[in-house]
Order: C-alpha cells, then sequence, then structure tokens
C-alpha cells in the first residue's frame, strides 16, 4: 500500500540515510529504530509528506487517508475533547458540522452557535450559503451531507471516539469539558485519540506512549494490533515494540534496513548479521595477507614472476571487493553508580503521609518501609500521586499530614521528572554545572565523568538551555555518579532517553549496591529491576515484595485491562450514587469495604443482631456474578462490531444491508448493557441491605 524508493536525507555535510527502500502492506506494523538524531522522525515527516526527501520517492495510494500523530498541543484549545478526538475525520466531522448549521439555519436558529465544532464565521458562511434564508432547506445538500455521514459510519463515530478517548484514560465525564482545561500530558492523549478515532487506513506515529501510564499503554497495544492498515511508529519502550511491530526498520548505517520480527528478534538478527559481516571481511583479510607473502616471497625470482603477478592481481581483486564497515550511530553511556559508604538497614519509613492540591486529594494516609537493598517501583496511574510522594520522601515537597524519616547513614540522591528542576540557571554551561559537584576535583575529572555519558568536546560547553532533553538527563545523571549516594530516587529515569541509554541505565543500576526507589511506566525497565512492587490506586496501596512479571501474575493480567477498569468504574460510581441516596452514617469499616469486599461485609455484618439467610446470599452473588460476566461478553461483542463498522469494506456494497445490521445490532447490545447494569446496581442494593 505504502512504498518508498530510493529515499536519501542530509542536514548539511551530515548524511542521515540514503538508499532507504521499503514497502508497507495492509496489516503490517513497522517500529521505527535508532539513535536519537539518526533521522527517525524525519523518515516519518517524509512518509506523512511534510519533508522532501533529497533523492527518492514515496507512491501512497490517492485513497488512503493517513493518521499522523502531530504533538501540538496547542492545537483545539477551545473545542470540546470529544469533538476535538471527532476531528480525526475531517470529511464526516465537517459533513456533520455542515448537517447541524442546516437544520439550524432551516429553523431560523442563529447559524453561529449551531454545531458545536463549526469555525466560526467560515461555519456561518457555509451554512447561510447552503440553506439561503432562515426557513429555507436545502434538500438535496442535507441528502449529500447524509450519504457522506453514513459512508463513514458517522452515527457509531461518536461512541467509538468517546471509547478511544476512555481508553486513553480519559472519563466520559469530562468529554465535553475544552481541550484546554486539561494537562499538557493528556492534551496530547487527546490528539493521539483523535488520529485512532478517524478510522484512517494508515498510521504514522511518532513517541504514541509519551505520557500514558500502563493501562492506556496497554489498551493501546491491543487497539494498534487490531488495526489492519499498514503502521510505521517510532518508540523507545523495548516491551511496547515487542508487543505490537511485526517488523522492524532499523535507521543506522547511514540508511534504513528491514527486519522481520519483533523488536528482541531485530536485535539477535543485527548482532548476527554484523558478526557474519566483520568475519567475512577479517577472512579476506587473512588470504590477502597470505598472498602478498607469496608476493613478496617469489616477486624477484624469474621462475615465481608470473605466479608472483597472478597473485598481485588476485590481491588487488580482492583489496577492491573489501568494503568497509561504516560505523554505526548508536552510543552507549557508562553509566556507573557507586556508593559512598553502605546505609543502615532501616532505608526511609513513611507514616500517615496525606497530600492535596485543592479538592483533589492525591494521597491519603500512606504508610511504607524501605529497607536496605530494596529497588522499589513505585506505579500508578497518572494523577494518582506517584510523582508527589517521591518528592514528598526527598524533602522537595511538605505532606499535609504524616512524616517521613531517614534512616541512619543514608545519603539519597534525586532524579527528577523535569531536568529543568535541577537546574537553577540555564544559562549556565554544563561543565561548570557539573563542576559544582566535584569538590574542587581538576577539570579533567570533571571532563572524563561527562565523556562516561557522551558529553565530548564542544558539548561540554554547551548551555543548558541549548541540551536536548536526553542529553540532559545524561547530565543529571552524571552528577549522581559524581555524588555518590546510597540511595537512588527516580521519578521517571527513562523519558528522553534513548534505547541505547536506557539499556545502559539498566545495567548501571542492576551493579549498583545501594537501594533503589523509582517510578517508571517502562514495563521493560521495571521487570529488570525490581524485586519489590508498590502500586497505588484509587483504593489504596498494595505492596508486593517481588518482581513485575510476578507482581503481574499474582494479581492476574486483568488488572491492567483498561476495559475491565472502565466497567469497574462504572459500578464505583453506580455504588456512589446510591451512598449519597441512602440516609443514615455508616460505620468507619462499612465506609472503607468496597461492595463486596470482605473488608465491608466484616464491617457491616458485625452490628446486625439478625444474620442473613446464607441460601439467599449465595444466590445472589451467584446471580452478581452471573451479571458480570454477561455485561463483560456484550461489551466484548461491541467492541467486535466497532471493529468491524471500522472497516470501509463493508460500505462497499450498500445492497447487501451489512452495516445497517450491525448498527441495529449496536444499538440492541447498548441498551441491553444498561439494563444488566440497572439490574446489577439493584442487586448490590440487595444484596447491602441484606449484610445490614
Amino acid at each position: 500500500m505504502i512504498s518508498a524508493n530510493g529515499l536519501a536525507k542530509s542536514f548539511g555535510g551530515r548524511t542521515l540515510f540514503a538508499g532507504a527502500s521499503f514497502r508497507m502492506n495492509p496489516g503490517e506494523r513497522y517500529g521505527l529504530v535508532g539513535a536519537n538524531g539518526s533521522g527517525k522522525t524525519t523518515l516519518l515527516g517524509i512518509l506523512a509528506g511534510d519533508v522532501t526527501p533529497d533523492t527518492g520517492e514515496v507512491s501512497i495510494p490517492k485513497r488512503v487517508r493517513l493518521g499522523v500523530l502531530r504533538q501540538d498541543q496547542f492545537l483545539y484549545r477551545d473545542e470540546p475533547i470529544l469533538q476535538v478526538a471527532l476531528m480525526g475525520n475531517r470529511e464526516l466531522w465537517e459533513a456533520m458540522a455542515e448537517k447541524e448549521r442546516l437544520l439550524a439555519a432551516a429553523e431560523g436558529i442563529d447559524s453561529a452557535g449551531g454545531a458545536s465544532g463549526a469555525a466560526g464565521a467560515e461555519g456561518t458562511a457555509g451554512a447561510e450559503g447552503a440553506a439561503g434564508a432562515a426557513g429555507e432547506f436545502d434538500a438535496d445538500r442535507f441528502s449529500e451531507l447524509e450519504e457522506i455521514v453514513q459512508s463513514h459510519d458517522g452515527y457509531a463515530a461518536e461512541s467509538r471516539a468517546g471509547a478511544i478517548l476512555e481508553g486513553l484514560g480519559i472519563p466520559a465525564s469530562i468529554h465535553q469539558d475544552p481541550l484546554s482545561t486539561l494537562s499538557g500530558g493528556f492534551r496530547l492523549r487527546v490528539l493521539l485519540a483523535q488520529v485512532l478515532a478517524g478510522a484512517p487506513d494508515a498510521l504514522l506515529l511518532d513517541e504514541p506512549t509519551n505520557h500514558l501510564d500502563i493501562l492506556s499503554i496497554r489498551w493501546l497495544e491491543k487497539f494498534l494490533r487490531e488495526f489492519r492498515g499498514p503502521m510505521m511508529l517510532v518508540s523507545h519502550d523495548h516491551r511496547f515494540l515487542d508487543n505490537v511491530v511485526t517488523h522492524i526498520l532499523d535507521v543506522d548505517y547511514e540508511t534504513a534496513l528491514y527486519y522481520p520480527g519483533g523488536f528482541e528478534e531485530f536485535r539477535a538478527a543485527k548482532a548476527e548479521e554484523r558478526e557474519r559481516r566483520e568475519k567475512e571481511i577479517a577472512t579476506r583479510e587473512r588470504e590477502i595477507a597470505h598472498h602478498q607473502k607469496f608476493v613478496d616471497r617469489f616477486r624477484a625470482k624469474a621462475t615465481k614472476a608470473r605466479q608472483a603477478q597472478s597473485k598481485l592481481r588476485l590481491i588487488e581483486k580482492k583489496a577492491d571487493a573489501l568494503v568497509e564497515l561504516p560505523r554505526t550511530s548508536r552510543r552507549w553511556p557508562a553509566f556507573r553508580f557507586e556508593q559512598a559508604r553502605p546505609s543502615g538497614k532501616e532505608v526511609v519509613s513513611v507514616k500517615g503521609v496525606s497530600k492535596s492540591y485543592g479538592d483533589n486529594e492525591v494521597l491519603d494516609g500512606v504508610d511504607l518501609q524501605v529497607v536496605r537493598g530494596d529497588r522499589l517501583a513505585v506505579m500508578g496511574p497518572n494523577g494518582i500521586g506517584k510523582s508527589t510522594l517521591l518528592k514528598i520522601i526527598t524533602g522537595r515537597l511538605d505532606a499535609d499530614a504524616g512524616a517521613v524519616e531517614w534512616g541512619y547513614e543514608t545519603r539519597p540522591g534525586y532524579f527528577a521528572q523535569d531536568q529543568e528542576d535541577h537546574f537553577r540557571s540555564m544559562r549556565r554551561r554544563a561543565e561548570a554545572w557539573i563542576g559544582d559537584f566535584c569538590d574542587g576535583r581538576d577539570r579533567g575529572y570533571a571532563r572524563g565523568m561527562m565523556g562516561r555519558v557522551l558529553f565530548s568536546g564542544d558539548d561540554a560547553d554547551k548551555p543548558l538551555k541549548a541540551l536536548s532533553g536526553g542529553e540532559a538527563a545524561r547530565l543529571v545523571f552524571c552528577s549522581l555518579m559524581i555524588q555518590a549516594p546510597n540511595v537512588l530516587v527516580l521519578d521517571e529515569p527513562t523519558n528522553h532517553l534513548d534505547m541505547e541509554s536506557i539499556e545502559a541505565l539498566v545495567d548501571g543500576l542492576r551493579a549498583y549496591e545501594g537501594t533503589l526507589l523509582f517510578v517508571s511506566h517502562d514495563r521493560w525497565f521495571v521487570s529488570r529491576l525490581a524485586n519489590r512492587i508498590v502500586e497505588i490506586t484509587p483504593d489504596g496501596i498494595q505492596d508486593y515484595r517481588g518482581t513485575y512479571d510476578e507482581y503481574v501474575h499474582f494479581c492476574g493480567d486483568d488488572h491492567l485491562d483498561v476495559d475491565r477498569v472502565v466497567l469497574k468504574a462504572k459500578a464505583k460510581a453506580a455504588q456512589e450514587k446510591r451512598d449519597a441516596r441512602r440516609s443514615g452514617a455508616r460505620s468507619k469499616v462499612g465506609r472503607r469495604g468496597s461492595p463486596g469486599s470482605k473488608t465491608g461485609r466484616r464491617g457491616l455484618g458485625s452490628r446486625g443482631s439478625s444474620k442473613p439467610d446464607p441460601w439467599a446470599v449465595a444466590q445472589r452473588e451467584i446471580k452478581r456474578q452471573d451479571l458480570f460476566e454477561r455485561i463483560e461478553e456484550l461489551e466484548a461483542e461491541l467492541r467486535k462490531i466497532d471493529r468491524k463498522l471500522a472497516d470501509p469494506a463493508i460500505y462497499a456494497n450498500p445492497a447487501e444491508g451489512k452495516a445497517k445490521e450491525l448498527l441495529q445490532q449496536r444499538e440492541a447490545d447498548t441498551a441491553e448493557v444498561e439494563r444488566l447494569m440497572a439490574a446489577w446496581e439493584e442487586l448490590e442494593a440487595e444484596i447491602e441491605e441484606g449484610n445490614q
């Protein structure tokens, strides 16, 4: 479907890639990998038509609609979130907006306020041109627009966009709020939803997992695996690539090479290919040396002169065939963290820590004990309070309540999620900033330490404000290497790092003998380091002593399934509504217990003198479980229907009526889910009243 032939691009005297040729077919998902600055984003821009190659061409059929992730969070600031997501299919969105304007004009309503997504005066003019004077109705134009809406399955578009937004962690309760009410990271989620909701034929995604938590990353993986068109994406997340892509396009050695399989398969194949070529060159060099010895020995002898000349020609031929292997653009920093002296056994104690930002309570009575040797990963959805907890622990933020006590001989080192938090003046030079940590050591020591993290030559003289995100992160790690703390507290340390730096960081931290406390959404990174998992949830803290993979097995993979989490959230919201309606105060234990939880049943059951009928209780429990499973089945069926409705092939023959049949089935299933949810809520109330 998409083919590239002989692509080349240079900047100044530096060649990013040349002779890059590949073809992307439907169902193929390419991971575009390479070092920072190797040209990945440039190549993606060429495919999207945003960048012009020096040579070569890209062929994309005219009928193919590209979905391109453009991370400009300042677009659409005043538009409702759901409308921004719907804009992914521009033709459909404009047709729906014009339909609303036509109806508004026909009813004599001011067309400027008719369509929620209309573009001001231009939209008003369009309505007046289509409808004429107030009260008139252009039936022909309305019919044309209706045809466009039907061809794009427009009546399911809003539901589809809403489901995608929820999958990316944006709840339905705020879908009508302006985009400007979200933080920068969540705005980028909406822009990703816009691309996915547009039902494109092909996807080009640059770092789609940026600012996503693990739940949203897992949802995105499932969505992308089910996408039927060709796809190319850039990501530094090892596990995400392995879970999604079917091919790797590696930008290295001043070209782009294709490898089948996932990321781990690519790494093995690339290393094997490099080793094979190096052995081949070494063999040829040995052959040349052997022939040269013969020439040197017998060149002067008349009886061997002819043979010597033949050997010389053979040497020249072999030498011409030798091709020097190009140098890789990848570079690995040498992270080496040491502790000046070990800490005591008790590293840090957190007791009853609470923190709120206005009405938003992010931490409530957190208790945590960290001991020497812990490699503790703090996990949870965005906005739950992970970074807040680390800042409170390191004394960079005051808690509203509770206390933090560091143990004997502890010397913590902190890495902030935003590296600018470490820099007082952005005008200072990188070398001068590192010099502050060198305690009187000479300039050669500072330069040597900076060289370990890939600052060489003029790089050390860069002002802090000129550093890229990856350079700033490596510089902060350099300062931690110099300080030699016995406790490392790291907040999203892999942000801005390329794959080589992430791998080097893992190696450095695995060799580190101190205590590690960190926040990360990179599952590969967490799985390589953590021996203890602390997950912060809305219901409290889950503390598990074991690896990440063991924790996932312990919890069951469902706790990382966003669809199941959304369903639970709906059930919880329904329960809260019932609680608000119900009069009378509950006991303290009863308030803490969730519907059906052991804590809640014990707390409520201990108050009453009469015991509920065990048979009736058992029957209600069975019915509740049946309802829950039926709801899950129907929601899975709805997702299948939505995927079918997103396939353009279903509209190829309108006479068959497949799209209409699916829409009717979707309406029926949606109504059934709502009915079952109501029955589930009613049964929950009965169970709770019976326990009282």
